[in-house]
């Protein structure tokens, strides 16, 4: 199996368990006595979703994180778009209670970064306040793609659909997603080549917004993505990693937008 083969497995038996203690019926209900939706948007000048990243399978432990909201406040403080929270537990350390902690502490946008593969999630995503979900397009049919899709859309969250190839781009832009994400680490060896970008980038319709994910060690990373043609970055290893996250912020923001205005 490839990596997401693997980690699609452990979500699936994490999901079962969760369903047992909790049904589907009482998690639709908590999502519709959730807080309102924070509209993210599309339109924005260039950003950064800034993510609360414990560890990954490629890196190992990355960050001790003993307050999410803490670190999401200075994200915030910082100008970030949006707060990616990851909530996978086995192979990222992350979890719902992180979301939850996150959600409280900002007022920007939170996007529930999970490996998505079940209607029950996104009822629990909205229940415990995100705004954003991820959909990866290598992890899901085009039919479930689309329906998850449109059930995103009618639970009031935008989803971010993540690419890895031309296929993969042509299949997003078929069910009319307008937050396309590239990410360019391979989800089967999670070698990552930041020229996979441009290529994709280049196939996005116009009033579409592009999100460069992976890759980001510095500000030279943020402004070549910005010049192949994203309007964000999503960045976590380099932020939990930062003695100031609040000024990394900033300054992958400002490295964009000079971009944009040039």
């Amino acid at each position: 199996m490839t990596v997401l083969d693997d980690i699609i497995v452990g979500v699936r038996e994490d999901l079962e368990a969760r369903r047992r203690e909790v049904p589907l019926s009482a998690v639709v209900e908590s999502a519709r006595a959730a807080a309102p939706v924070r509209t993210f948007d599309l339109d924005a000048d260039f950003g950064v979703i800034a993510e609360v990243k414990r560890r990954s399978p490629s890196r190992g432990d990355l960050a001790d994180i003993p307050d999410p909201g803490t670190l999401a406040g200075l994200y915030a403080a910082g100008g970030a778009r949006a707060i990616s929270v990851l909530t996978e537990g086995r192979r990222f350390s992350g979890s719902l209670a992180d979301l939850d902690a996150v959600r409280a502490a900002v007022d920007v946008p939170v996007l529930r970064k999970d490996f998505m593969v079940d209607e029950y999630q996104f009822h629990e995503a909205r229940a415990h306040g995100a705004d954003l979900v991820l959909l990866i397009v290598a992890a899901l049919s085009p039919a479930q793609l689309r329906d998850f899709h449109d059930l995103a859309a009618s639970l009031g969250m935008t989803a971010l659909v993540e690419t890895h190839s031309v296929a993969e781009m042509e299949t997003a832009i078929d069910i009319g997603a307008r937050l396309i994400g590239v990410n360019t680490r391979n989800l089967k060896d999670l070698s990552v080549d930041t020229a996979r970008f441009a290529p994709l980038a280049e196939l996005a319709p116009a009033g579409c917004t592009l999100v460069a994910e992976s890759g980001v060690a510095g500000v030279g990373d943020v402004d070549a993505y910005a010049r192949a043609g994203a309007d964000a970055v999503l960045v976590g290893e380099a932020l939990v990693r930062d003695g100031d996250p609040q000024a990394a912020v900033a300054s992958y923001t400002a490295a964009g937008r000079a971009h944009q205005r040039a």
